[in-house]
This record gives structure tokens, C-alpha cells and sequence, in this order.
């Protein structure tokens, strides 16, 4: 019997494909692989590497023989992944290399949002100067603020731990709250989401696209934060209702945001990208060659646990 065949879409760093093409018999090329191509050719494939394009129905019943997508990434809400399950394809994610590269962009746009960065870098630029003793072009300290994490996984927890190494204190809400003894060990503490929206200093959120968290952010909480209060979004688009959030940016309803993520990207309003009051990048969470390798790994150790060796890891559509 000859080897399956994976298809790797998007474009993936070549050194995380190693173990792949060894197990598997691999077609990779970004250079040819359009939606069109895709659609066309999935169903001589039993194995999915997935990156660029999405999982809908369409691609999926193009899938014939597919027995697993795996996303090249922690989020999967670009696969319908009930579909999947209906047609009897696992659809896996990749929720450890994502860690710590997500952690560190959320902490850089925290700490560029909070400090004003983004003014600062333009009036720099423009050949001004302004003087920081005058309080209207202060930025905030961390140190003794506090942090609210909404979703308290893997990324989030990172989080936490970086923002304490600076003398933060963590409040967390979470469908899943931790256990009593597990909060004290972090030194960080449930609360429902009012409070935590009423108490931070700064919120990052970490949770995925779903319908319950879908535009959980919007006017009214926007309304409940704290006037002096930034919140930071390295996670899904979706979860900040995109045009309160521009309102409450213009009205100074809150201080300001930084963002890697939009409800509308690739296409970012005008009238966000004018703000002062918020630092955006473009969905580069993961964006080292570090990360990008061991997350091409990890979805490669999806497909070869799977196809090989029989076992689902990283399942999201049990």
C-alpha cells in the first residue's frame, strides 16, 4: 500500500514539512494552489494541511476521500467543522505553537498601547517633538494596574504571567473558571464578566469565534470600562464589535486599544486606521519563523498521528 497523500495549503515554512514528507506524499505549492486548483484537485488527497483558504461546505464535499483537516493554527472557525463531522473528517488545530508567539504580540501591543507608542513613533517622524511633562501626552504605567484576561487557556494564562513580571494584578473570566487551589498557585482570581469589565486596566482577550462570543465587546461594555482603560485584541476579530469599538476610540469612552485582529480584515475602516489612540498590526500574532515551524509541526503531527498511526490529536469536531 502507497503512501497517503497531504495537501499543504497557504504558505508554511519548508522546515516544518520534514517529518511530513517523510510519512506522507506531499503536494505543496503556493505558486498554483488557488481555491480554483484546490477545489479542483482535493479529492485525490486524504489528508489536509490547512492555511489560507476556507473549510466551507463547498471545499469540503470537493474533499472526497479527505479523512482529516488539520488547521495550521489554533483557530478553526474558517472550517465548518460540523460539516466535516457529518461527512465523517476530523478536523484538528494546533494549540501549543501558537502559545507563546500570541502571548508575546498581545504583551508588545499591550505595553505599545499603554506607553502611546503609535503618537509618539508619528510626531517623532513627522520632525515634531512634543514635552511628556504635559499630562495630555502621558501614557499609563502597568505596574500596580489591572489586568483582566477574557479566556483564561493556554495564551491567556501566558499572558497573565508576563503582566505580573511587571507587578499587575490578573482577574480572568472564563466559561471554565479554575479550581481554588490552582488560582492561588497563578495568583489570579475569577470574576464574573461585569466586574471584570468595571475593574480593568487593561483587558487582552483570548477566547474564539463563537456565537456566544461573537460582538461580546460592543457599546455597552465599551460604556462600563473605565475611561482611562485599553483593551488589547490578538485573538479573533470578531469578538470586538468593530464599530463601537471606532466610537468609543473617537469619544475617549475608553483610552485605547491595540489590535492584530479584525472584524473586517483584511480590509481595516479608514476611520480606525486614523486614530491616535490605537496601534494595530496585521494579524502577525505568530508571525516569527520560530513559530510558524513549530506550529507546521504540530499540524504535521496532527496528520501523521492520524493517517499513520490511527490516533486523533488536537480534535475539535468529537
Amino acid at each position: 500500500m502507497g503512501k497517503a497523500k497531504v495537501l499543504v495549503t497557504g504558505i508554511i515554512p519548508e522546515q516544518g514539512l520534514t517529518e511530513l514528507r517523510e510519512a506522507f506524499d506531499v503536494f505543496y505549492d503556493p505558486a498554483v494552489e488557488t481555491r480554483e486548483w484546490i477545489l479542483e484537485h482535493l479529492h485525490e488527497y486524504e489528508g489536509l494541511l490547512l492555511m489560507g483558504t476556507k473549510a466551507d461546505k463547498e471545499l469540503i464535499d470537493a474533499g472526497t476521500n479527505l479523512k482529516i483537516i488539520t488547521a495550521n493554527g489554533v483557530g478553526f472557525d474558517h472550517i465548518d467543522i460540523e460539516y466535516a463531522k457529518s461527512k465523517g473528517i476530523v478536523v484538528a488545530n494546533c494549540p501549543m505553537g501558537v502559545r507563546v508567539p500570541t502571548a508575546e504580540m498581545t504583551f508588545a501591543l499591550m505595553l505599545a498601547t499603554v506607553r502611546r507608542l503609535y503618537m509618539y513613533d508619528k510626531i517623532v517622524r513627522s520632525g515634531n517633538w512634543v514635552d511628556v511633562s504635559e499630562q495630555k501626552y502621558m501614557g499609563m504605567s502597568l505596574q500596580g494596574k489591572t489586568l483582566g484576561v477574557y479566556g483564561f487557556g493556554r495564551i491567556g494564562s501566558e499572558v497573565a504571567k508576563f503582566s505580573q513580571a511587571l507587578g499587575m494584578k490578573v482577574i480572568y473570566n472564563d466559561p471554565h473558571p479554575l479550581d481554588a487551589e490552582l488560582e492561588k498557585q497563578l495568583d489570579v482570581k475569577y470574576v464574573d464578566f461585569d466586574t471584570m469589565v468595571q475593574e480593568s486596566d487593561v483587558i487582552t482577550l483570548h477566547a474564539p469565534a463563537l456565537p456566544s462570543t461573537t460582538g461580546i465587546f460592543n457599546a455597552d461594555v465599551f460604556k462600563k470600562m473605565k475611561n482611562t482603560a485599553y483593551i488589547v485584541n490578538a485573538a479573533r476579530g470578531v469578538l470586538i464589535k468593530q464599530a463601537d469599538l471606532i466610537e468609543a476610540l473617537k469619544t475617549n469612552e475608553i483610552a485605547g486599544a491595540g489590535l492584530d485582529v479584525f472584524e473586517t480584515e483584511p480590509e481595516v475602516p479608514a476611520e480606525l486606521r486614523e486614530l491616535d489612540n490605537v496601534i494595530m498590526s496585521p494579524h502577525a500574532g505568530t508571525g516569527t519563523l520560530e513559530a510558524r515551524t513549530a506550529i507546521a509541526k504540530e499540524a504535521s503531527n496532527n496528520l501523521i498521528s492520524f493517517l499513520r498511526d490511527g490516533e486523533a490529536v488536537n480534535q475539535v469536531n468529537k
